[in-house]
C-alpha cells in the first residue's frame, strides 16, 4: 500500500520541482569557443531572416501594385481603408482580449505555485519518513517479543497515516496536474497572441499605404495643402478657445469655409431627406454608399449608429469631473499604444494639427451645425478641407498620453478624447454611439 502512494508523492515532487526549476532557471555561460553545432545554428538564422526579408519585400511589392491598380477610383481606396482599419480594430480587440485572459491564466498559475509551495516542507518530510520505513527489514518476531510489539505499533501508526497521505497526495497530484493543463492553456493564448500581433503589423502596413496613397491623391487635387495647413497652425496661435478656433477656421481658413459651406448644405439635403422619410429609422445600411462626398443621414438622425473612435475603456464621461474642479465636456477614453484612430461620423475637417494643451487635434464638421472634436493622437493623416468616411483611419496613437489639461491624472496609458459640440456648445455624445458591435456603423 505504502509504493502507490511514495510513487504519487515523489512524482507530485518531481514534477513540483521541475516547474519551479524551468521558471527560475538561470541562462547557462557561454563557452568562450564557439562549437560547429552553434555555427550552423546562426547560418540557419541567418537564412531565416534573409527568408522573412525577401517575403517582406515580396509582400511590399504586391501592395505596391494592388494600391497602383486601383488608380485615381475613390469608391475603391475609400473601401479598402475601412475594410482594412476595421480590420485593424478588430484584431487590437483579439490581443487586448487575449492579454486579458493571460493576465487571469498566470494569476492562476502563481496561485496554485504558491499552494504548493507552501506545503513542500511537510511532503518532503512525510516522503523522507515512508522512505525509511520502506527500507527497514522486517523484524525477527520469533527472537525478540518487543520488535514484534513495535512491528505492530508502526502498523498501527501506518494505518492512520497512509489514507491521509493518500488523500493529500492526490489532492496534490490533481492541483499539479490542473497546473500542466493551465500551463498548455497559456501556451496556447501566447501563441495566439503572437499570430494576432502579426496580423496586425501586417494590416498596420497595408493600412500605412493605402493612407499614403489617399493623401497622394488629395495633395494631387490640393495644390496649397501646405501653405494652408501652415496658415492653420498660424491661426490656431491666435485663439485661446476650441470654439473660437473652429470660428477661425471656417471663417479665414479658405479650404475651412468651403468646407463648411458644403456642410451646410449637405446638411438642408439630410434634413429635407429626413423629413421625407420621418417613419424609416435610417441604419448602417444607409452608410454603404463608399463614393459619398456628403454625409449620409443628418448627424442628428444617426443616434444609435455611431462607432467609437478607437478601441479602449472609458475613464471619464461626459458631464463627470474633470479631476480640477470642473466638469468633463467630452469623453476620455485609455486605448493601445498605437492604436487605430478612426472617424465616428461622416464629415469635413476643418482643422488637423496641435492646438495648446490638447496635443493634435482634429474637427471635423458634422453638418447641421454639429462639430465633432477629437484630441490626444501622436500623428493625424487627414488635411483640412478633406471630407471623411465613417470608420476610416485619420490618425494614430502614440504611447504616451498627449492630452496634458483634459486628464488631471496620470494615465499609463495613451488618452483619447471626443467631443460633440451643437451650434458650440459641448453635448453629451452618449445617445450617438453604437450600443453594441452589430449596430456600429463600418462607414
Amino acid at each position: 500500500m505504502r509504493a502507490p502512494i511514495l510513487n504519487l508523492l515523489l512524482i507530485a515532487m518531481l514534477a513540483g520541482a521541475s516547474l519551479a526549476q524551468a521558471q527560475t532557471a538561470a541562462p547557462a555561460p557561454q563557452t568562450a569557443a564557439i562549437s560547429p553545432d552553434a555555427i550552423k545554428q546562426r547560418e540557419q538564422e541567418l537564412e531565416a531572416a534573409r527568408a522573412r526579408q525577401k517575403s517582406a519585400e515580396e509582400a511590399q511589392a504586391k501592395l505596391k501594385a494592388e494600391i497602383t491598380s486601383l488608380g485615381q477610383d475613390r469608391t475603391q481606396l475609400n473601401q479598402q481603408l475601412i475594410d482594412t482599419a476595421a480590420n485593424v480594430r478588430a484584431v487590437e480587440t483579439k490581443i487586448d482580449e487575449a492579454e486579458a485572459r493571460l493576465r487571469t491564466l498566470n494569476g492562476r498559475e502563481q496561485a496554485m505555485r504558491s499552494s504548493l509551495d507552501s506545503r513542500r516542507a511537510d511532503i518532503v518530510e512525510v516522503l523522507a519518513a515512508l522512505q525509511r520505513a520502506g527500507r527497514r527489514s522486517p523484524p525477527a518476531l520469533l527472537v525478540r517479543p518487543e520488535d514484534a510489539l513495535q512491528s505492530l505499533r508502526t502498523a498501527m501508526l501506518l494505518g492512520a497515516v497512509v489514507p491521509e497521505l493518500r488523500t493529500r497526495a492526490e489532492k496534490i497530484a490533481g492541483e499539479l496536474g490542473e497546473l500542466v493543463a493551465l500551463r498548455k492553456s497559456i501556451a496556447t493564448e501566447r501563441d495566439q497572441l503572437a499570430a494576432d500581433r502579426d496580423k496586425v503589423r501586417n494590416d498596420q502596413t497595408r493600412l500605412t499605404a493605402l493612407v499614403d496613397e489617399r493623401q497622394r491623391q488629395q495633395a494631387s487635387r490640393e495644390k496649397d495643402l501646405d501653405a494652408e495647413n501652415s496658415r492653420a497652425i498660424a491661426l490656431s496661435r491666435q485663439v485661446g478657445d476650441l470654439q473660437g478656433l473652429i470660428a477661425k477656421m471656417e471663417q479665414d481658413l479658405q479650404s475651412a469655409a468651403k468646407a463648411a459651406e458644403k456642410a451646410a448644405e449637405a446638411a438642408k439635403q439630410a434634413e429635407a431627406t429626413a423629413a421625407a422619410n420621418a417613419s424609416a429609422k435610417p441604419g448602417p445600411g444607409a452608410f454603404k454608399d463608399r463614393s459619398r462626398t456628403t454625409p449620409a443621414i443628418a448627424f442628428a438622425s444617426a443616434k444609435g449608429l455611431l462607432p467609437l473612435p478607437v478601441n479602449g475603456n472609458k475613464i471619464r464621461d461626459f458631464g463627470g469631473s474633470d479631476g480640477v474642479g470642473g466638469v468633463q465636456k467630452g469623453i476620455s477614453l485609455a486605448s493601445r499604444s498605437g492604436a487605430q484612430v478612426t472617424t465616428p461620423c461622416d464629415g469635413w475637417v476643418v482643422y488637423a494639427g496641435p492646438f495648446r494643451s490638447y496635443g493634435q487635434l482634429l474637427i471635423l464638421n458634422a453638418g447641421g451645425g454639429y462639430h465633432v472634436l477629437i484630441a490626444g493622437m501622436e500623428r493625424i493623416s487627414v488635411n483640412i478641407g478633406q471630407f471623411v468616411l465613417t470608420g476610416e483611419p485619420v490618425a494614430t496613437m502614440g504611447s504616451t498620453s498627449q492630452v496634458a489639461s483634459i486628464l488631471a491624472t496620470n494615465a499609463s496609458q495613451p488618452v483619447l478624447y471626443v467631443e460633440f459640440r451643437k451650434d458650440g456648445t459641448p453635448i453629451d455624445p452618449g445617445p450617438w454611439w453604437a450600443a453594441n458591435e452589430g449596430e456600429k456603423v463600418r462607414g
